[in-house]
């Protein structure tokens, strides 16, 4: 089955067309600051991103007659469970008015059912980074006025649980998983039998630091941060926590690669740091398998990190006592949209409705 993914970001739009899973052609097309700023509105920025990808989609020889399903990814919608959603008109509605917040991503959902409709073809998203399975204590924060929300990586948490579930023969709602996607931010989830039931809010500071977000940090420190005369809105502070923590605090680059290299050349600062961030996953694994209550089948570490065997080996020497560690690097939205779709158009999930 031929299937239509797309991932529209702030500056580019990511578009792919697959053959059941083997790639047909993967491209990300950039946009010019003058082209966005051209977007005034959602509405306009959605005619200019639909006319782009049927444009790339030409150039490539690919029909949208030829296809038998899009799937966009997942926008900020209300609160969902993870699945594979059929794109509807109240989904729309909520996506085109920002009212669960404003982002590229909400997009994707209008052009998939625009392009789903000219050709008679189903449309859909896939495990939005809103979905929300949390248990009752998973929400609790300590502050009445404060509630912990689900906000991760779903969509390659859930694809890389259900990639492992599949090459052991199981089934991803018989497996107790705890999974770590470590890239530009690190979320550590507890999946109970098919639900992420618990994790930390890596975008909002939650948990370990990670490659350029400092991760949770003393209250009092943060307060003396916000009133030292730096920042004059929240909204700076928020980006200076979330854009100069970690190994972009500590060493000056946010690359992995780079830190790992001056590992290997003796530099001992950078090893510090370096297996910090290893430490401070393995202590969020750890919380995630009291969660769990210690009936864990494995431990997951994903995201770019995952490529670097020294951040896994620190891993995996402080949690093998719980599980073993199973290494799935990388996050490719694309295929894990596609694998989604997949999974309905054989009738191996039902498809949800918004």
């Amino acid at each position: 089955m031929k299937i239509l993914a797309i991932n529209p970001g702030s500056t580019s739009t990511k578009i792919a067309v697959y053959d059941d899973t083997t790639p047909i052609f993967k491209l990300s097309l950039h946009h010019s600051a003058e082209e966005l700023a051209d977007c005034t509105d959602n509405i306009i920025a959605f005619k200019f991103r639909t006319r782009v990808i049927e444009q790339a989609l030409s150039e490539h020889g690919v029909s949208p007659a030829d296809l038998d399903a899009v799937v966009g990814r997942g926008g900020l919608t209300r609160p969902l469970i993870s699945g594979t959603y059929i794109v509807n008109d109240a989904m729309i509605k909520d996506l085109r008015s920002c009212k669960y917040g404003d982002h590229a991503c909400n997009l994707a959902a209008d052009i998939a059912k625009t392009i789903g409709n000219q050709f008679g073809i189903p449309a859909y998203i896939a495990d939005p980074p809103v979905s929300d399975e949390f248990e009752p204590l998973a929400r609790l924060s300590g502050l009445p006025e404060v509630e912990r929300v689900a906000v991760f990586h779903v969509l390659n948490q859930k694809a890389v649980s259900k990639r492992y579930a599949k090459s052991i023969g199981r089934s991803y709602n018989e497996l107790n998983l705890i999974v770590a996607h470590m890239g530009g931010g690190v979320t550590v989830g507890a999946h109970k039998k098919g639900k992420v039931v618990d994790c930390n809010n890596g975008l909002h500071g939650d948990g370990p630091y990670s490659a350029e977000r400092c991760g949770s940090l003393p209250a009092r420190d943060i307060i003396n941060i916000c009133f030292d005369g730096r920042f004059d809105t929240p909204q700076k502070v928020m980006r200076y926590f979330i854009t100069k923590g970690g190994l972009a605090g500590y060493l000056g680059t946010n690359d992995g690669k780079t830190v790992s290299q001056m590992v290997e050349r003796g530099d001992q600062k950078a090893r510090l740091i370096y297996e910090g961030l290893a430490y401070q996953t393995a202590k969020e694994i750890g919380a995630a398998a009291t969660v769990l209550k210690g009936e864990v089948d494995a431990i997951i570490l994903t995201g770019g990190l995952a490529y670097d065997k020294l951040i896994t080996d620190w891993i995996s020497e402080r949690t093998s006592y719980i599980a073993p560690a199973v290494v799935i690097p990388g996050e490719d939205e694309m295929i894990a949209l596609v694998e989604a779709t997949l999974r309905v158009l054989n009738h191996e999930e039902e498809a949800l409705v918004y």
